[in-house]
């Protein structure tokens, strides 16, 4: 994995905006709509392509597919492993329960994507058939080499084996245990694809934040805290035969601009998070509720070896950070990081995180990503 040797570099999340035409195909098929396959397909590579330039363009050093040819960072799982049918009755976060006027807001402008009621595992999961992971890195990796110049390096986002198994609920296995440890064994096939391809690995597991007030709200932060241990374990499992220099882990406590109010600490979750085998850990820093949490790497360092990839760019809203502002958040990070090497400037989350759901508009996630660039500069020029 690429360090900050000579200047911050810059990557996102994961996912970036999608072109309404391929949203509505995408949807329709999650529904499962008839779909004109070569239709989805050849817009499928447009968008990559398209994000591919826009990235770039923005300056953005370590960059992936955007996401374009998945529902949902975690539902497409379900069209791609077999055991998975019906509608899952996925928990409320408390947040909503709390202000029903916020969640009614929310409610009126998601148009479609399956967030709450996705599948549910109905019979042992099965991830027999790798040809839409397959095509879906071709065509990324297609996209890069046409482009007028390259990424530093490429990464690939896969779903945690705990954010399956708390949006994707289980009707089949007797146990939430034996559950995630089946969808780890099955989802070590598409990590290792992923890395055979030459590319990063970037695991999605805000299950292990954000689910403490979603599917864990009515447990003690101890149990929750033993669930951590567990998603993390399960992690382990899938990615062992994955150097963890080729793997990044991303934490959050959900993509939307709600309340928070509930959120788990970070303090809380930290020294669990660094039992997970990966190279570099990706996190918030960048929203009201948790930019003061930088702090909480003083008193819990990166172990050796581990990078920081901070938020420094919020991505539940359409205001456009100064790069001044973001160069301020970059130099904290470095600073409670101890090594400017260390840091990758990044986002809080997604832009695209379900297909229909955006919270940021198209042109402003490329102005966003562009001041990130901007800021790195600025922070580089002062660290360097």
């Amino acid at each position: 994995m690429q360090t900050s040797e000579q200047r911050i570099l810059t990557t996102h999340v994961g996912s970036l905006p999608r072109p309404r035409p391929l949203a509505d195909l995408l949807i329709g098929q999650e529904r499962g709509e008839a779909i004109d396959e070569a239709d989805m397909q050849r817009q499928i590579e447009a968008a990559v392509a398209m994000v591919v330039r826009e990235q770039l363009a923005a300056g953005i050093d370590i960059g992936n597919d955007g996401e374009q040819p998945r529902v949902g960072f975690q539902t497409y799982v379900a069209q791609r492993m077999q055991g998975f049918g019906g509608e899952s009755a996925r928990p409320q976060p408390q947040d909503w329960q709390d202000f029903p006027d916020y969640a009614a807001i929310i409610k009126a402008r998601r148009r479609a994507a399956k967030i709450f009621n996705a599948p549910q595992a109905l019979a042992e999961v099965q991830y027999t058939d790798l040809s839409a992971a397959e095509n879906e890195c071709a065509v990324f990796l297609r996209s890069t080499e046409q482009a007028p110049r390259s990424f530093t390096e490429h990464f690939m986002t896969a779903a945690s084996p705990g954010i399956i198994a708390t949006t994707l609920l289980n009707a089949h296995y007797d146990s939430h245990e034996r559950y995630i440890f089946a969808l780890a064994e099955q989802m070590r096939k598409e990590y290792e694809l992923i890395h055979a391809k030459g590319l990063i690995l970037q695991i999605d597991c805000p299950d292990l934040a954000m689910e403490r007030t979603y599917f864990f709200q009515n447990e003690s932060l101890r149990r929750f805290q033993e669930m951590v241990e567990l998603h993390v374990e399960a992690i382990n499992q899938a990615i062992r035969n994955i150097p963890p220099e080729r793997i990044r882990l991303h934490v959050c406590w959900g993509n939307y601009d709600g309340p928070h109010v509930h959120d788990v600490a970070l303090e809380d979750i930290l020294p669990l998070l660094y039992g997970a085998r990966v190279g570099a850990l990706s996190i918030e820093l960048a929203n009201p509720r948790h930019q003061h949490e930088s702090r909480v790497f003083r008193q819990h360092p990166l172990p050796d070896g581990m990078l920081l990839l901070p938020g420094v760019i919020d991505s539940t809203v359409n205001y456009v950070e100064h790069p001044e502002v973001v160069a301020n958040r970059i130099v904290q990070a470095v600073e409670v990081a101890g090594d400017r090497s260390r840091v990758i400037a990044s986002t809080d989350c997604g832009f695209g995180t379900f297909a229909g759901s955006e919270n940021v508009a198209p042109l402003v996630v490329w102005a966003k990503l562009r001041t990130l660039s901007e800021g790195a500069k600025l922070a580089s020029a002062r660290l360097w």
